[in-house]
């Protein structure tokens, strides 16, 4: 529940309510429980592209395939 404004007392000041700096203690950080488990990568495509590789698997695929011929060359 956020507070309106109205309800604070009157020698409340807002601007005052957050610190210049704060030091987070990066030692007792803890993992994100919520986030995936997965290490992802996201990669914007030119549209262009987009339009042939409309889904994940078919990006994978093809760059796979690209890997394996250029592996196949040296």
């Amino acid at each position: 529940m956020t507070m309106n404004p109205t309800y604070l007392p009157k020698s409340h000041n807002i601007e005052n309510d957050m610190a210049e700096e704060y030091q987070f203690d990066y030692r007792k950080a803890k993992p994100n429980r919520f986030a995936p488990s997965h290490n992802a990568r996201v990669v914007i495509l030119d549209e262009d592209v987009a339009k042939v590789f409309s889904t994940p698997s078919a990006v994978n695929d093809a760059l796979r395939s690209l890997i394996k011929s250029a592996s196949q060359e040296t």
